[in-house]
């Protein structure tokens, strides 16, 4: 299908969701997720094909596990759709309203951003989530996924607009575009007589080229360069599971952490005990000249090593010799996205919730969390890390604009 049609079935269906009522949005993501479920055998035999065209590339195994589709992982795409469901609707909520000197009443009231644009690889679970946070706050989505999950997506989204077709609500709420050359991508971003917002999800590359080119208003998720400080008054039992957790669990999403920053006064007893952990998962350490001494089989960083999200089971070490450097390194090489600082000091502790300049920042705990179905939003739309519109994971609010609404009784203006 022509990219313009696309647009004006978008813009079609815009004018429905508009208006759709809390109730009817409710019961027709419950049956999206029923039917997700039930057509689970089909999403994994569509998945097959993209895996096993990975493989065949020789695509990294970090991108292997973000474009796998499991029965589990159908599940909780479900779980995810369901969750949005017990969410309040943003949708019509009056935030203010106030009295004016001349007795008009103006205040401003929830509205839908109108047709959203999506652009993402391989990941097919968004291609659910942005469906189930779009349709809830009232939008419409166009969805522009690689080819490496070109057979996942077309599965999903089909199953997706047959549950909707059933309710008697447009299947055109949600569009896919097959086609996954670069010149169609670059002639979406540019579809801003139809589309109203775009939001890019994916690595560098792709969200660098959305910024870049496209004339639509862009939403950016970025990269996630996410760092662990290791305190002096670290508790190191509880500095190993983190890290490993937020290392390991899984390396390709942008939440894993890809940095470490140590105490130096800690490095020479902390980093024996960090290399025998991480050597569980085969986890390449690459540290600076400090960190290879307190400990054998350790990698010489670049300088490169500092700004890179690996996606894969490397992470750098960079000692300092206090708090302020960890946060000044911090704030130079971060992307914007999620720090956290294990330490039982309470002042340094707030110290870094203060001057870490990032959408998230953590205390004692794994980066792994910032994902809106951990802050409860359900499924979430990306994390943004950019500062304007959205900040962090993008739940329902952060796909909402307002109108002013203004009541009077003859008022004109002298």
């Amino acid at each position: 299908m022509e990219l313009i049609e696309i647009g004006k079935l978008a813009k079609e269906a815009e004018t429905t969701m508009r208006c759709l009522e809390t109730a009817k949005k409710n019961e027709a993501l419950l049956a999206v997720a029923d039917q997700l479920v039930a057509d689970q055998e089909d999403l994994i035999a569509a998945n097959e094909l993209d895996m096993q065209a990975g493989r065949e590339n020789g695509m990294h195994q970090g991108l292997l596990d973000r474009l796998l589709l499991t029965k589990e992982r159908i599940e909780q795409m479900a779980l995810g759709i369901r969750q949005v469901v017990d969410l309040e609707d943003p949708i019509g909520e009056v935030i203010s309203m106030k009295k004016r000197p001349n007795g008009l009443m103006i205040g401003q009231k929830r509205v839908p951003l109108g047709v959203i644009g999506i652009i993402y690889e391989s990941r097919p679970n968004v291609t659910a989530d942005a469906f189930a946070l779009c349709f809830k706050s009232g939008n419409v989505v166009i969805l522009k996924g690689g080819s490496d999950a070109i057979h996942s997506n077309i599965a999903i989204v089909k199953s997706i607009q047959k549950a909707l077709a059933a309710k008697g609500l447009p299947a055109t709420a949600i569009q896919l575009i097959e086609d996954t050359s670069r010149e169609t991508a670059a002639a979406f971003m540019k579809l801003n007589q139809y589309v109203d917002v775009l939001i890019p999800r994916g690595g560098a590359g792709l969200i660098q080229a959305v910024v870049n080119q496209a004339t639509i208003p862009v939403i950016e998720t970025g990269t996630g360069n996410c760092h662990i400080f290791v305190d002096e008054s670290a508790d190191f039992h509880m500095a190993l599971d983190v890290i490993f957790n937020a290392k390991t669990q899984r390396i390709g999403v942008c939440n894993a952490c890809e940095s470490l920053v140590i105490h130096e006064k800690i490095v020479d007893e902390f980093m024996p005990l960090l290399k025998k952990r991480l050597a569980e998962k085969q986890v390449e350490i690459r540290g600076d000249e400090r960190a290879c001494s307190a400990a054998d089989g350790i990698m010489k960083a670049t300088p490169e090593d500092w700004g890179t999200e690996y996606l894969d089971y490397i992470i750098s070490a960079k000692t300092v010799a206090n708090i302020d450097e960890a946060i000044a390194h911090i704030n130079r090489y971060n992307t914007g996205h999620s720090e956290a600082i294990i330490t039982e000091n309470y002042t340094n502790a707030q110290k870094f919730l203060e001057e870490v300049d990032a959408a998230a920042v953590y205390v004692n705990a794994s980066t792994r969390f910032t994902d809106g179905f951990e802050f409860g939003f359900g499924a979430e739309i990306g994390i943004s890390t950019q500062k304007l519109h959205a900040r962090g994971p993008m739940g329902l609010l952060a796909l909402t604009s307002t109108k002013y609404i203004i009541y009077g009784n003859g008022q004109i203006r002298k």
